[in-house]
């Protein structure tokens, strides 16, 4: 293939890292097309609306079963926070931000309280902060979500205990939009992410659902076709390009922490696949449990998926998985209904 025969989706693939098979060389393996129609009808039997599988950047799947139709967005809920997780890793490039300096450095509301002035940036991104998780920050009509943020009492000690939800982000989100504003002028964490990492994966601005005081909600909102979302999945594929440019920083996107090996910055690691004591178990019911009666230390996806893989995952269902490995990325998309990860990645990778 030669550079002018490039079509418009090579040439984003080949920034996004994905592989094109090149004359003389063996040609890439594939997953058996038996194997994906057994998916898809997995997944369009639990109320799954679209399913894409993209294989060493060739489409072997598109379809919309259930009265679903193409170029359809949908929300991607939880999957939104890996977006933000991508931006506040940049933000640490960039030196705007530090992993392990204390909040409290930039929040000037936890400085002199002891239990909060040692909270770190990455504890904050990992859930590990110790923060009481306050569902009410996904409301609607909110005059300050990150002010409700900072003020959340401390439930744990900070590295402890993995509490998922919107407050810790939150706080992420004030100390990002702080030091940007001490700055550049009229810099926000929303520009910020559109210049960072929406654009350079061929994305717009998304729906930020923002509060009365502008703030954006980081947990969720984002709504994309299947295509869009694949493109966070070629992003995996080239660790992390074209967004970070160091390999230590897309590194902290997937080792996870001691509360939870298998969950950082929004990606949901598979890691712990490799050791035969693995559990796997359906990641939605387990965070509907109470945090202090959660089990993480042997979590996995799937036993039977590689441990290199990794996923974005939605409320109902939502998933993107991707496999660098296999030069695999796969988007699902659905309502909520009963549906396991470990069946439906058995059925596609045998």
């Amino acid at each position: 293939m030669t550079a002018a025969s490039l079509t418009r989706r090579d040439t984003l693939g080949l920034l996004l890292g994905a592989p094109l098979a090149a004359a003389g060389k063996d040609a890439p393996v594939f997953i058996q097309s038996t194997r994906i129609a057994k998916a898809a009808e997995y997944s369009a039997k639990r109320k799954g609306l679209a399913l894409l599988v993209r294989q060493h950047g060739k489409l072997l799947h598109e379809s919309y079963p259930n009265g679903a139709k193409s170029g359809e967005t949908r929300r991607i809920y939880s999957g939104t926070k890996a977006f933000w997780g991508l931006a506040m890793l940049a933000a640490v490039e960039d030196g705007i931000l530090s992993l392990d300096e204390p909040a409290a450095a930039v929040i000037h509301e936890w400085r002199g309280k002891a239990d909060k002035e040692k909270i770190t940036l990455e504890q904050l991104m990992d859930f590990t902060c110790g923060l009481e998780r306050c569902l009410r920050i996904h409301e609607d009509g909110l005059e300050n979500r990150d002010r409700m943020a900072i003020g959340r009492p401390v439930l744990a000690a900070p590295g402890k205990r993995f509490i998922y939800g919107p407050s810790a982000m939150q706080v992420a989100h004030q100390m990002l939009k702080r030091r940007l504003a001490g700055r550049w002028r009229n810099e926000t964490p929303a520009r910020y992410l559109e210049r960072r990492v929406l654009r350079p994966l061929g994305l717009g601005p998304q729906r930020y659902i923002p509060d009365a005081a502008g703030n954006p909600l980081l947990a969720s909102g984002f709504m994309m076709t299947p295509a869009q979302w694949a493109r966070m999945g070629e992003v995996i594929l080239a660790k992390g390009a074209p967004v970070l440019k160091k390999p230590a920083s897309w590194e902290l996107a997937t080792e996870g922490s001691a509360a939870n090996p298998a969950y950082s910055f929004g990606f949901w690691n598979n890691r712990k696949a490799a050791d035969k004591n693995a559990r796997e178990f359906d990641i939605e019911d387990m965070l509907e449990v109470d945090w202090d009666k959660q089990g993480w230390t042997r979590a996995c996806v799937c036993r039977d998926a590689p441990p290199d893989l990794v996923a974005c995952i939605g409320s109902g269902y939502q998933r993107l998985f991707a496999v660098p490995s296999m030069s695999l990325v796969i988007v699902r998309q659905g309502t909520n209904a009963r549906f396991s990860d470990g069946d439906f990645l058995r059925l596609l990778l045998g």
